[in-house]
């Protein structure tokens, strides 16, 4: 009976397809196709694709922006929310101090060195200084992708010379100073005059050695811009008023000689103060910026800066306690003169990993300081210690690490942020 039925089985002719559907019945859709699953990117208005391209990093940012020339429009206007890619890191190198209270052995002056993130970068970014220029010019500023230099040694009273360097393109220019007839009536305050230093305040376009630059100094008790307009190589300087809104009521030596940049403005920190200097870039007037109450008149205790998330304006500080305060510009019943307490760490158990730190309260207080922010926005702080050394310190991992050379030279201060120019030249609108 088995083998029968399976006899049975092989000879059983094949199933009938099954019957067609009456025309009463609805007929069988089409399969669906891409357009009916979901609506195409171009189909989104320029404004949500400008939305979703904000959230990229900037090297998906650069990928994106070469899709189409829809794109490559979305992603300029996506550009201002995107910090530049860093690079690497600009300083000149310091010799080790002696312990606290001895006074460091190394003054020797070292040539500006550039550290890439990838070791890779480093034969394609390069400062390129003559002999003469490494030994006799050092960093004053580094943004949009220029490093403007000084020289070192430049008599009281006298306006400089400014060496530009375009290291990713290998582009230069050494800019004369400003001429005695950039001030309309002579210059009496030629034998009043301090420099503290020059500063980028915008860039025309990537592609070319076009910029404006800002020098600052302070001319008997006012403070002065004297702006270089520079087109291809091609520079005029043009002197503006002494500022009638801000007086340097104390000594001008206090003023650090280089500026840092936050939130749109320029600022120099003075040392001891309970404010700080701000220069407006869109109108080139300067004013004081307060420093919270609580912080007091402290030495190099709190540095200005920006938030790594978005880039508002902060300031960064280092209690006698060694707690790690952030503080933020608001408006509430609570602020500190327009500053609120937004984040507080402290950083002690850190610092207690660096061989031979005083443990002790007063010491450790008068041998460690917050030398910077780090301005590419990692979310890292750079601590100087006497005679321990340079540290960097994240303030959501809490990790600290020593900032030192190959040959046992520390990262000088300051130290900083290398970043591509930006935003780049096949997004940049042609001036």
């Amino acid at each position: 009976m088995a083998r029968g039925k399976c006899r049975g089985r092989k000879a059983q002719a094949p199933r009938a397809p099954p019957p067609a559907a009456s025309s009463s019945s609805s007929p069988t859709p089409p399969p669906p196709t891409p357009t009916d699953k979901e609506p195409p990117i171009n189909a989104l208005p320029e404004h949500d694709l400008c939305l979703i391209l904000r959230r990229l990093a900037p090297a998906d940012l650069l990928r994106a922006a070469l899709a189409c020339r829809r794109w490559r429009r979305a992603a300029a206007r996506a550009l201002p929310r995107a910090p530049p890619p860093l690079l690497g890191y600009l300083f000149h190198p310091a010799g080790v101090a002696g312990p606290f209270p001895l006074n460091p052995t190394d003054k020797t002056f070292h040539p500006a060195v550039f550290l890439p993130l990838d070791a890779d970068a480093s034969t394609r970014v390069s400062l390129a200084l003559s002999p003469s220029e490494a030994r006799g010019f050092s960093v004053s500023d580094v943004h949009l992708g220029l490093v403007l230099l000084l020289p070192r040694a430049l008599p009281e009273g006298l306006l400089p010379r400014v060496l530009v360097l375009d290291p990713a393109s290998r582009r230069r220019a050494l800019l004369p100073a400003p001429p005695r007839a950039a001030l309309p009536g002579g210059d009496p305050w030629r034998g009043k005059r301090m420099v503290f230093g020059v500063s980028v305040l915008s860039r025309a376009h990537p592609s070319r050695l076009s910029f404006d630059a800002v020098c600052f100094t302070v001319d008997g008790d006012r403070p002065r811009a004297w702006v270089a307009t520079v087109r291809d190589a091609d520079c005029t300087w043009r002197a503006m008023p002494r500022s009638e809104d801000v007086r340097v009521d104390f000594d001008p030596w206090l003023f650090e000689d280089r500026c840092v940049r936050a939130a749109g403005d320029i600022y120099w920190h003075i040392c001891n103060s309970s404010r700080a200097l701000k220069l407006d870039p869109r109108t080139l007037d300067f004013s004081y910026l307060p420093v919270p109450a609580e912080l007091g008149d402290r030495f190099k205790k709190y540095r200005i800066g920006e938030t790594p998330e978005d880039g508002r304006l902060c300031m960064a500080a280092l209690d006698d306690d060694m707690e790690l305060q952030i503080w933020v510009r608001g408006e509430a019943k609570w602020s500190d003169r327009g500053w609120l307490l937004e984040r507080r760490m402290c950083i002690n158990k850190a610092l207690h990993a660096v061989p031979g730190l005083p443990r002790d309260r007063m010491h450790r207080m008068a041998c460690t300081w917050l030398s910077d922010m780090d301005y590419a926005r990692t979310g890292k702080v750079f601590i100087q210690t006497w005679g321990y050394g340079r540290y960097s310190f994240h303030m959501d991992t809490g990790k600290l690490q020593r900032l030192e050379m190959k040959d046992g030279k520390e990262h000088g201060h300051p130290i900083w942020a290398y970043t591509l120019a930006w935003p780049p030249a096949f997004l940049a609108p042609e001036d």
